[in-house]
This record gives C-alpha cells, structure tokens and sequence, in this order.
C-alpha cells in the first residue's frame, strides 16, 4: 500500500536542508543570544542576519520583523498589540475580520468582543470571496484594525489584499499570510498591510518558529513580559535553531518558488479533473477561480453521498491518503467546517468535505492513486 501525504495545509516535511542548516544551532552554537559573552553573541548575529534576510525576502526593514513561536502567537500579537494600543492611544474599539478567517484570528476577536470592543463580521459569497466595497461601508474613524487573510487554509480562495482598503480611515491592516509566504512571492509595500503574519512549517522549514512584520510606526504592546527579546516587544529567549531553519527554508522556497508552483498547479488541474470525471454532479469543489493551486476542498454533497467526514478521513487513512477536514488546529474536533458554512453550505454538506494540500513533494503518480481511492470511497458513501 502506498503512504501519500495530501495535508500540507496543515505541515509539511522539513527541507532537509533546513535541517542541516539547524543542527550547528543544536550542537554548537548552541549560546544564549542575549548573553554577551563570544558564544552569546555568535547566535545573536546569526539571528539578525536571519532577520535581515526574511525583509528583504518581503520587501521589508529588518526593524520590522518579529520572531515568535507559531503563526497563532504571530496573528494574536499583531490583534492585540494592534487593538489595545490604539483603544488607550485614541480610544478607538471597532474591529473588523472575516467569517472565513482561521481560529488564531476569529478567537482573539471573539475575546475582544467579551471585553466590550465592537467586532464586525464580515460574510463572504459562495465562492469564498469578499466585495470589499461593503468592507468599506464598516470602516469609520472609530476602526482601529481590520484583519482580512491573503489565502484561506481551506479552501485556498485568494483575497486581493492590495486592494481591500480604498480608505483606511485610520485603521491597520494586518493580514494572516501563513497559507502564502514561502509559496507566493509577497511584496509588503504591494500589499499595503501594516502587519503580516508568516509561519516556518507550512513552506517546510520547523515548527516552533514563524515572524510578525509590523510596519514601522504600527503601534504593537506585547503580549508576553519577562524579557527584553524582540526590542522588548517579545519577551523570550530566542529559538534560535528553528529561527534559522525557518530562514534557509523561506530562502529555498524563493529559489524554487515557481517549479514548485508550477508543480502542484499541475497536480491540482488533474486532480480536479479526475474528480469531476467521477462524479460532476455530487462532488464539488470549493473556492474561487483564482484560488491557490496548493489547496484543494472537496465536498461530498448529501443529496447524494452519506456525509460523514470522519468516517471519509479514516477511509483514506486505511489506503494509505492523510487528508483533512479543515483546519490542524481543530483536530480531533470533527464538528462542520465553519469556512465552508460561512460560504453558504448547510451543515450536512459541510460534514462531508475534505482537504487535500499539495507540496513540491507531491507527484502525479500520488494524484492518480488518490483519484482511484476517491472514485471506491465515492461508490462506497453513495446514497443507495
């Protein structure tokens, strides 16, 4: 039986030459980087270097980028820091996010709300995307952040952030980039954000490391206190293996950023296809049409299939698939995929999606052999 892993959205292999680029950083240069003896300030070099080469990576000043611990820190550091600075500095509470967002952007918003700040939901159309001329219509001098994300992790649909405020009116734009850094070339100018999150394991370098750029002047308080790391904005001491993984990994996605793009469109195109030759009326495949090759969402509609997804995700498992049914972060908890409701599905319909996320690992012979799974398990969930 083959081992095909479809569930890149949620981490993908290490590079080993990420690894090999970490192990002096685990064995030898193994110095606190805030000590100032020679072992300190070997790795603090080593750092800012990563640092410097991450901007210029994004377009970016190397003062602008902050190292944490996962893309879930990096998103609730920029929304916090962001919110509670500019409601003491102007007293301004309005915040406005997307029904589509991921968990680590949805929660700190719900929390926020629970402390008396007004939360402005936004609802996207049936393909996922959103009509930024009614995000405009909420943004008045009372909003102090709007948090929109580049590509979902669902369903891969693509929000033109560049154009998402035609009038900031005051406000911040941070955008939870995790699904596009490493796989898309992102300009942060281009993109007009004030703040981006990015995160090491989803462009295969290690978990445990991603970034925060926040652009010069966004006010940003810190969310954790103890230390003087991260120009005392995040106190810690630094990771610094997994900093420099993460480093050579965004390095080497650039450099082959479009085989690599070139590569899963391919294998998504024939995916896509052999699905639809499957089953055109009972299979649908979700998101935009200028969606992110690297995600492909798949729903097994219940006028005609016995949605199940745990059941569906177990199937694949026996023949040797790793897929998902949403988010890694809400593993364990099956419940229908909030993504695919906001988009306008019924909970029925929801429960029977499944993600599949390709990387440059991926090859079509995995594709083929997956259809083939697709195409049994199809007939075996099949309303009788």
């Amino acid at each position: 039986m083959q081992k095909i892993y479809l569930d890149n959205a949620a981490t993908t292999q290490p590079d080993p030459r990420v690894l090999e680029a970490m192990n002096k950083y685990l064995y030898e240069s193994f110095g606190n980087p805030s000590s100032i003896h020679a072992y300190g300030r070997e790795t603090r070099i080593a750092i800012e270097e990563s640092r410097e080469k991450i901007a210029e990576l994004i377009n970016a000043d190397p003062g602008e980028i902050y190292f944490t611990s996962n893309g879930t820190e990096a998103n609730n550091f920029a929304i916090f820091g962001i919110v509670k600075t500019e409601y003491k500095d102007s007293g301004k509470s309005r915040i406005i996010t997307t029904l589509t967002e991921h968990h680590c952007v949805l929660d700190p918003t719900y929390e926020l709300e629970k402390r008396g700040y007004e939360i402005i939901l936004l609802k996207p159309g049936e393909n996922g995307s959103y009509n930024f001329d009614e995000l405009q219509q909420h943004v008045n001098d009372q909003t102090s952040l709007v948090s929109i994300m580049h590509i979902n992790n669902e369903t891969g649909t693509i929000n033109n952030i560049a154009d998402a405020l035609k009038n900031k009116n005051g406000a911040y734009l941070h955008t939870d980039a995790v699904q596009s850094v490493g796989k898309y070339k992102l300009d942060v100018k281009e993109l007009k954000v004030d703040a981006m999150a990015g995160s090491s394991h989803k462009f295969h370098g290690p978990k445990g490391s991603a970034f925060l750029y926040a652009k010069s002047g966004t006010p940003l308080r810190p969310m954790l206190f103890g230390g003087s790391q991260e120009r005392n904005r995040r106190g810690g001491t630094e990771n610094t293996a997994s900093i420099i993984g993460m480093t050579k990994a965004l390095e080497i996605a650039h450099l082959e950023m479009n085989d690599t793009f070139n590569l899963v469109s391919e294998l998504n195109n024939r995916m896509a296809k052999g699905i639809e030759n499957i089953d055109s009326k009972g299979l649908k495949i979700n998101g935009n049409t200028s969606k992110s090759p690297f995600v492909l969402s798949l729903t097994f509609l219940n006028k005609y299939y016995n949605c199940d997804a745990e059941s569906m995700l177990i199937y694949l498992d026996i023949n040797g698939i790793a897929a998902s049914n949403g988010a890694a972060c809400t593993s364990g908890v099956l419940n229908p995929s909030h993504v695919i409701l906001a988009m306008g599905s019924n909970e029925a319909d929801a429960q029977g999606t499944i993600r599949f996320s390709f990387s440059k690992y991926n090859t079509i012979e995995e594709i083929d052999y997956t259809l083939e799974v697709i195409e049994k398990m199809a007939k075996n969930f099949r309303r009788r």
